[in-house]
């Protein structure tokens, strides 16, 4: 059947449009968080890299969006920009202020964290776009075909900073397995599909969790190894799990500040 034809069935639109609000809310946060950053990188190259990086995924959530606009669920400017906090179900892990600010009375900017938030987001995106481009919604396996070839450029980058902090002064060291532990205690709902797993996982819109979290750990045990360090765990039930509405207050700062410009004026044609 194809996916014209399974759209007739509401169980499998309702599923599709599950996915896609996860999928869309989530680069949209991680573009917003990277744009940030924008003249603050330790060096112009990474200040350019980053810029650029925060570009495509904010390019891909708008691919998100407009899908959602096909199937009826509003306009892709207005999901991007008023939908509450509560109505966003985009992981824990990308609405986090850039640093280590969420258990600080000060919030400051902190690049181990930026780096280690960036190539661990970055890898199950890759696993989660190749697994899209399988996907039974063909308009969704469409755009992934086309994400995969920006994302190649962005794993290659985030896996060099990486690396290198890994593998550089002891005080890196120690910022970057500071950053590593809080990024992994807000990884458990990256994975997850919310309310709407069983139905994802059985209409093959994507692989299941399960799949994509093996994924996951496969794809980053090299790199682990060679630095002699264990690939950290999901943790099986997160505090807090985005893809149910479940936030912080991080993230209504974070619409806040998104949406300020857009809603200066709703009638302006941007």
């Amino acid at each position: 059947m194809n996916s014209d034809g399974n759209l007739m069935d509401p169980e499998y639109k309702e599923a599709v449009i599950s996915l896609l609000f996860q999928l869309a809310d989530d680069d949209f946060l991680y573009s917003f968080r990277g744009s940030e950053w924008l003249g603050l990188a330790p060096h112009i190259e990474a200040d350019i890299a980053f810029s650029s990086i925060s570009q495509d995924s904010m390019g891909h959530a708008a691919m998100y969006y407009k899908l959602l606009e096909e199937l009826g669920a509003g306009n892709a400017d207005d999901l991007a920009h008023y939908r509450p906090a509560p109505e966003r179900r985009n992981s824990i892990l990308t609405e986090r202020v850039n640093g280590q600010g969420y258990y600080m009375e000060t919030p400051h900017f902190d690049w181990a964290y930026a780096v280690a938030r960036s190539y661990f987001y970055t890898q199950a995106k890759k696993v989660r776009i190749d697994s899209l481009c399988e996907s039974t919604y063909k308009p969704l396996s469409e755009v992934a075909v086309k994400m995969r070839m920006e994302l190649y450029y962005h794993k290659l980058h985030w896996d060099t900073w990486f690396k290198q902090l890994l593998s550089s002064t002891d005080e890196a060291k120690k910022k970057m397995e500071d950053a590593i532990k809080l990024v992994i205690d807000d990884f458990g709902d990256v994975f997850s599909y919310g309310k709407q797993k069983q139905q994802i996982e059985s209409f093959g819109l994507i692989g299941s969790e399960e799949e994509l979290k093996a994924g996951w750990k496969e794809n980053i045990e090299p790199l682990f190894a060679s630095l002699q360090l264990k690939v950290p765990a999901i943790p099986d039930h997160p505090v807090k799990n985005g893809r149910i509405g479940e936030h912080t207050r991080d993230l209504e700062e974070g619409l806040s500040t998104l949406s300020e410009v857009c809603s200066a004026d709703i009638t302006a044609v941007w």
